[in-house]
């Protein structure tokens, strides 16, 4: 079987080949910035607290800050944790929202006090008080931010959610290996899920983040049209509960099992199967393993992603001749079909915003990705990427105020990285997250 690891884009060349277009062009987004000022203070260390205490809890307003950062549409952050030495000058210093913090030391308890005060309306908005673990100081830290965040915006933040991604770092040599990796959203906290010495590719969450469904390059015994038996590769579909890190195997039927996400009640999944030689989409319900054909036609269809709703499917086709994306209503064969996507040689990657109204995607622009977005509609087009590497694998924030997604920058003529980073959604690259891991692939963002 061809490279399994590109066939949601070899499918469609090997079939249909390139053919020139012409490109629509569209402007590189911008953001307007609208911010408050921000700043982190707290009371100065009593002597009951060790240097080692000491370090650990300065980590707390330096995660604050760095958290706070990724939002500079909506807030100007104080670079510096500002000493509270009890004075009241602070609206000379521009700011609209102070954080106040103090940390107690009862016998071996430490507790964080939080105050979040707003200045302009002279008001207290919320007090948060939490016990201090210092094996997990970070998550302590991303949950106190969360809640400042959700009482100054009353909307969650992006500090508490997950990307799931895909490595090559154990790769020895010519023995290519793609394992799954899971981190905190701004890179922290790398922990490796898999442990298969293959390739993975195509990993998902469910909605309530609690299991992985992906793909895996695997060898399958078949038996040819004269009789005889003899090894192929096969892309086996496996779901993994994170709870327990047991896995299970999901499909295998001949060919391809990949692209695979889940409906919005996780009860079913949405994936490619192609073992009727054509590549076509299916749900499959998890319980009752039954199967339903979504799309049927002689070109290939895959990669699909549905929105909350579940009234409609964006996917992948080279229905036109070339790959490009479509929209449809999945809860019938065929129905309601629309092409969306006319830039670029070929696109890939169609993902929805969390509240459908938007679809993000690569295209083949001047002999590299991009990223764009355009309204499931069709309508409203916009470039968020240029002059950047080749950028594909983009995936809203649960938010939908940021997009996760991998660039590959070309270092030498023997040498490329392919990193994941974050923009904000008009296309702002605000952070790259990870580093010295290897090739980086399908970022994926929790719910």
């Amino acid at each position: 079987m061809k490279n399994l690891l590109l066939i949601i884009v070899l499918v469609f060349v090997s079939k249909s080949g390139f053919s020139s277009d012409t490109l629509t062009i569209v402007a590189v987004g911008e953001a307007d910035l609208q911010n408050d000022k921000i700043a982190f203070a707290r009371l100065p260390f009593s002597d009951t607290f060790s240097s080692r205490e000491k370090k650990l809890l300065e980590d707390i307003p330096k995660i604050f800050i760095s958290d706070f950062k990724f939002y500079k549409h909506l807030f100007e952050v104080n670079e510096n944790t500002i000493i509270n030495t009890g004075e009241s000058s602070w609206k000379s210093l521009g700011l609209r929202y102070l954080i106040k913090a103090k940390f107690l030391k009862i016998e071996k308890q430490i507790t964080i006090e939080l105050n979040v005060e707003d200045l302009k309306e002279e008001k207290e908005i919320i007090s948060i008080t939490e016990e201090v673990n210092f094996k997990n100081i970070r998550s302590l830290a991303h949950k106190i931010n969360n809640k400042v965040y959700r009482s100054i915006t009353n909307s969650e933040s992006i500090f508490k959610s997950k990307i799931v991604f895909v490595s090559d770092r154990t790769t020895k040599k010519r023995d290519i290996r793609k394992e799954l990796y899971i981190m905190d959203f701004d890179g922290a906290r790398k922990q490796r899920l898999t442990y298969t010495n293959s390739m993975i590719i195509s990993p998902s969450l469910s909605p309530d983040n609690t299991k992985i469904i992906y793909s895996i390059i695997e060898s399958k015994w078949r038996r040819s049209s004269l009789g005889k038996i003899h090894k192929v590769k096969n892309l086996n579909l496996y779901l993994m509960d994170l709870r327990t890190k047991k896995t299970r195997l999901i499909s295998d039927m001949n060919g391809i099992n990949s692209g695979a996400v889940f409906s919005a009640d996780g009860k079913d999944i949405y994936l490619t199967l192609s073992h009727s030689k054509n590549a076509d989409i299916y749900k499959i319900n998890l319980k009752t393993k039954k199967k339903t054909k979504i799309t049927k036609h002689f070109l290939d269809d895959v990669d699909p992603h549905i929105n909350k709703a579940g009234d409609k499917m964006t996917f992948l086709s080279g229905r036109s001749g070339k790959a490009m994306i479509y929209t449809m209503d999945p809860r019938g064969l065929e129905r309601n079909v629309k092409r969306i996507s006319y830039v670029g040689r070929f696109n890939a990657a169609p993902r929805f915003s969390p509240d459908g109204k938007e679809i993000i995607f690569s295209s083949w622009v001047d002999n590299r990705f991009d990223l764009y977005k355009i309204g499931s509609n069709g309508n409203n087009l916009v470039r968020l990427t240029k002059n950047f590497g080749s950028n594909e694998e983009a995936w809203f924030s649960p938010d939908g105020q940021f997009i996760v997604f991998t660039s590959q920058r070309v270092i030498s003529r023997k040498k490329a990285v392919q990193e994941i980073y974050i923009m904000n959604r008009e296309g702002e690259i605000l952070s790259k997250i990870t580093s010295d891991f290897g090739k980086n692939y399908t970022p994926r963002w929790s719910n």
